[in-house]
């Protein structure tokens, strides 16, 4: 009977564990259920992706300061790891702007580019990036990007665009230019601009108004031909290939490698060797501040992108889990020879469009990238740097959104200044220290704002249970009776504010008998808002005045109830502002009587 007993805990604790399992490996989910159809259409996908994804890795290698080659490499084992730990079905896992430029700042100052230590401190930054996403992810810190205000990320994507965009002048124009921040890059450039090569200029500048034109009206062509909208769509995403293939072509053809048209030359062909990146204590403290912010941002990118065409197809997408999947896949870039990676929008868009069904079309895709390292790199010596730049060039275009700016220093002053501040800081000291500086303004600015409430006086409207603000609202009020409502959560920060505001209070009403604190808008209370509460009923006691709560809500009333303050105030801790208010003028008018 004892082992019958013990039974159904055995298969709870068995589905229990099977659950923990599958919630770590969701390719174990998905997995049970794969069949041919479905992988027809991932590989249909991977193809279609594998095409994209070539120009854009190599471009995003030379964005990060990276052999091409490396671009490859971080294509790879990142998105074969995401297929594994990943929760989103559409998300595609590589190289992308933010990371490529944040890769350039956090390792130009350690190591000069093109060399063995260059190389090697990137795949460090990948690998600490990875382990802070995993670690985030086992400590279930998926909430922490929520911290990533609409005004920071805005900022920083504008900043960044035009950061990027003015670094590309240099490949697409042919003209020298030092690194850095966006007013080093300007300076260089307008001092160098007389060394202008016209080949490399009329390559890039052709590719730039080539991918525009492409990107603008090629989908519409293709629709009037017939071609239906997604698919064409698709097709249109496919300009950096045929721009490729054309420069490539015109400088082979034309010997323009020896007019100064700068060429990506030997590209090596093979896999990636798998190794662990030197270890260098000083190295590693160096790129740890750097790795924590980039991995801020590639979570804060990718989780946006998941969630969103998760939403499209009524998909659920895990945040944590989504934090350890991101983790595997830089993890995995750092050990293949890449840089940092994150989940990129517009080849997760093509990825959606598509109609790839699992995150195995993620690893189809990486099969389709390690073909081409393997025998298509000969195809690409005679690639020009112009239109890698002029690729990147058109990419971030989007990301550059000034409306936003004046969007929300209409909404809000203190947003718009956090915004504004992002943006210049970045653009002048680099995206590090713009965003640093931008999630410590929109912190600053939250503080402020919550150390100083909305607080209002209300009165009871008539003929109905409801009480509003005095200034705004025809209401029922008594001379003796006196309601104050504070609409935040009442924390350190705020604790003197509200004591100021009840002092000034009782010398505005001077025939007040009892004074309510309406905590309807009160959503927490810490050790120093108790310390406080116990403070103005102290003062108001010593004045005649009767201190009330009301709405207390429930988490807050069981910690009050663990106090001592509780216990004295008990009796006039009231379920509602219209109980109090009641309960008050009986006590009045029995008193009178």
């Amino acid at each position: 009977m004892k082992s019958e007993s013990n039974k159904p805990d055995n298969k709870k604790a068995k589905a229990s564990m099977s659950d923990l399992i599958k919630g770590f490996f969701p390719i174990l989910e998905w997995g049970a259920i794969y069949n041919g159809k479905t992988a027809i259409n991932d590989l249909v996908v991977a193809i279609i992706v594998s095409i994209m994804l070539v120009p854009q890795s190599l471009a995003y290698a030379q964005l990060a300061g990276l052999p091409p080659e490396i671009g490859l490499y971080a294509s790879m084992a990142p998105l074969i790891l995401y297929a594994i730990f990943g929760t989103s079905r559409s998300l595609s896992v590589g190289p992308v702007a933010v990371t490529s430029l944040m890769t350039l700042a956090a390792v130009a100052p350690i190591a000069a580019q093109g060399t063995p230590e260059y190389a090697a401190a990137a795949m460090i930054l990948a690998l600490l990036t990875g382990i802070i996403l995993i670690l985030l992810g086992f400590l279930k810190l998926g909430f922490l990007s929520n911290f990533m205000s609409f005004p920071v990320m805005a900022g920083l994507g504008t900043a960044v665009g035009i950061q990027i965009a003015a670094g590309q002048l240099s490949p697409v124009l042919g003209i020298p230019s030092k690194g850095g921040a966006f007013l080093a890059q300007s300076i260089s450039l307008v001092q160098n601009a007389g060394q202008i090569n016209l080949y490399t200029a009329a390559i890039g500048v052709s590719s730039v108004v080539f991918l525009l034109l492409v990107r603008k009206y090629f989908s519409n062509l293709l629709i009037k031909l017939g071609i239906g909208k997604g698919f064409a769509g698709i097709l249109a995403k496919m300009g950096p290939v045929i721009a490729i293939v054309i420069t490539i072509l015109v400088v082979s053809g034309f010997g323009l490698d020896q007019q100064g048209v700068k060429i990506v030359g030997v590209v090596p062909s093979g896999l990636p060797k798998i190794a662990l990146p030197p270890f260098n204590l000083s190295l590693w403290e160096q790129l740890v501040t750097p790795a924590l912010l980039i991995a801020i941002v590639a979570y804060v990118a990718s989780i946006s992108v998941a969630q969103t065409l998760a939403a499209k197809k009524r998909q659920h997408v895990d945040p944590n889990q989504e934090l350890i999947a991101l983790g595997a896949s830089n993890i995995g870039a750092s050990l293949s020879g890449g840089f940092p990676v994150a989940g990129g929008f517009s080849r997760s868009i093509v990825n959606f469009e598509a109609g790839a069904e699992t995150p195995a079309a993620g690893a189809y895709t990486a099969v389709g990238i390690a073909l081409v390292a393997l025998f298509l790199t000969p195809l690409l010596y005679f690639l020009p740097s112009a239109t890698l730049g002029a690729t990147i060039f058109v990419a971030v275009l989007s990301m550059i959104n000034f409306k936003a700016v004046k969007m929300t220093y209409g909404y809000s002053k203190s947003d718009g200044i956090a915004m504004a501040l992002t943006i210049l800081l970045t653009l002048t000291f680099g995206v590090i220290a713009g965003l640093i500086a931008g999630i410590g303004t929109s912190l600053m600015m939250y503080l402020y704002r919550t150390s100083r409430p909305y607080m209002t006086t209300v009165g009871q409207i008539p003929g109905t249970q409801h009480f509003k603000n005095i200034e705004r609202n025809e209401v029922i009020t008594t001379s003796q009776i006196v309601t104050l409502r504070m609409d935040e959560s009442l924390y350190f920060a705020n604790t003197k504010y509200l004591e100021n505001q009840v002092n000034e209070m009782v010398a505005l009403y001077p025939d007040m008998k009892h004074f309510i604190l309406m905590c309807s808008a009160i959503n927490s209370i810490d050790a120093s808002g108790l310390e406080s509460l116990k403070s103005i009923n102290q003062r108001l006691a010593d004045s005649g005045i009767a201190f009330h709560l009301s709405e207390v809500k429930g988490p807050i009333m069981d910690s009050l109830k663990k106090t001592k303050f509780y216990q004295e105030i008990k009796e006039r801790i009231h379920l509602t502002q219209f109980e109090a208010v009641s309960r008050i003028n009986l006590e009045i008018s029995t008193t009178k009587a």
